[in-house]
Parts: structure tokens; sequence; C-alpha cells
């Protein structure tokens, strides 16, 4: 597991995610992989943008052949503000594809 620094909005890193709500929608993917919903999925994937990189927590790839991008967020800080307009002009094919789950 990767070490985890304390988050300044409470998230509590839980079998090896930064937070529960990752954690939870990664079990949830276990259930639809093994449903044969969901074909396979990559976590915490790197994306370059002008200066810095956007890391999206979870491409997944749909059994139908869909790719959908998956950020969980709980709070919205205004880091993840600048670096997700920045992708919407770097990356607009995957900004109208992110969902971003609260």
């Amino acid at each position: 597991m990767r070490p985890f620094k304390p988050h300044k909005y409470r998230a509590k890193p839980t079998k090896g995610y930064a937070s529960k709500r990752e954690s939870e929608f990664a079990d949830l993917l276990r259930v639809r992989q093994m449903a044969g919903e969901v074909a396979s999925w990559l976590e915490q994937v790197p994306i370059k943008i002008p200066g810095s990189k956007y890391v999206i927590d979870f491409v997944v790839f749909e059994a139908d052949g869909r790719v959908r991008f998956v950020e969980i967020k709980g709070h919205a800080t205004e880091t993840w503000k600048v670096k997700h307009r920045a992708l919407s002009v770097a990356h607009p094919w995957i900004f109208e594809r992110l969902e971003v789950l609260r």
C-alpha cells in the first residue's frame, strides 16, 4: 500500500485508497466486473496538463466498449478547480466524459 499524508478535509485512507469513497467505488467495480458489466479499470491515471498533471481516480472500461473517466471528489479545492479548467482546455474529449462523483 502507498503511504498517505493526513488529509486536511479528514478523508480517511481505506484499503489502500485515498478515501473511503474511492475504496467503495473500487469495491463496486469489482462486483460489476464479476457480473460481466465491467471489463477492467485503471486507478490514479495521470494526464498531462500545461505546467502540471491531473490525476483521474478511475478509468473504467465497460464490457460494452465504453470508457468512463471517474473522479471521486469530497471537496472541490481551489487547486482542483484550476486543474479541472486546464483539463477542459488541454483534453476536451476527456473533460466531456469526466464524471465527478461527490
